[in-house]
């Protein structure tokens, strides 16, 4: 089933662009088109959506002041042509943050984020008991508790697994292992840097404190990471 989406814009041209880049997919369909946050409440007084997709820079209220008016808002999307507010509203749970001029494809790659996290919502929620994984290291296939890895780093064609006790390296490529990890629990924080979300001693600006170690949270990580964080954070 498509994501019904609301576009909150007071930009004509990006209105259309949304709709013309909308009409090539089928797993979005937009539901309405709001000039300012005014006309937003209205429809969403009127009308039950999965997604807004949000401009922040408007007239009368700005897309987060919006936001913090809604008490159970659905998945949201921001957009607009200032980078300097790429973070701004990663505290309100948004699925991805798009600045203008975006492409198709960069479009296509935020609605993907936003069908996954709305599959997830909706998914039953799983009976399954598996909390550990076996990984190969040394010609043995090892198991290891979820609860038990702090983190994981990557190494080339190889990676190295920490756990509380020791470390194990193994062939297996970061893409391959973040699937295996429990998605509530792991969070990619770098190229090169998975983190369990339960380890995680302190955030100290771009560094993530874990074990005994410092890491950096990579740009392109940085939203993801802070949106799950803020999650957890009162």
């Amino acid at each position: 089933m498509a994501i019904q989406a609301l576009v909150i814009d007071d930009e004509p041209l990006a209105q259309d662009i949304i709709r013309k880049y909308a009409e090539d997919l089928k797993n979005i369909e937009i539901k309405g088109y709001c000039n300012d946050a005014l006309e937003a409440i209205h429809f969403l007084n009127t009308q039950t959506i999965d997604l807004l997709i949000l401009d922040i820079n408007m007239p009368k209220l700005s897309g987060i002041e919006f936001l913090t008016t809604i008490e159970d808002p659905p998945l949201v999307i921001l957009t607009t042509a200032y980078t300097e507010y790429a973070l701004e509203g990663y505290e309100l749970n948004i699925v991805d943050y798009l600045v203008k001029p975006f492409s198709l494809s960069r479009f296509i790659k935020s609605i993907q984020k936003a069908e996954k996290q709305l599959l997830l919502m909706k998914a039953p929620t799983s009976k399954t008991n598996v909390d550990s994984v076996f990984i190969k290291s040394n010609k043995k296939s090892v198991q290891v508790k979820f609860n038990e890895i702090v983190y994981i780093e990557g190494l080339g064609d190889y990676i190295n697994v920490y756990t509380e006790k020791t470390h194990l390296v193994t062939n297996i490529s970061m893409k391959k292992m973040e699937e295996l990890l429990p998605c509530d629990q792991f969070i990619r924080i770098h190229k090169s840097n998975i983190v369990n979300l339960k380890k995680i001693i302190a955030i100290d600006g771009n560094m993530v404190e874990i074990g005994n170690k410092k890491l950096a949270i990579g740009n392109n990580y940085r939203v993801d990471f802070f949106t799950q964080i803020s999650k957890l954070s009162i």
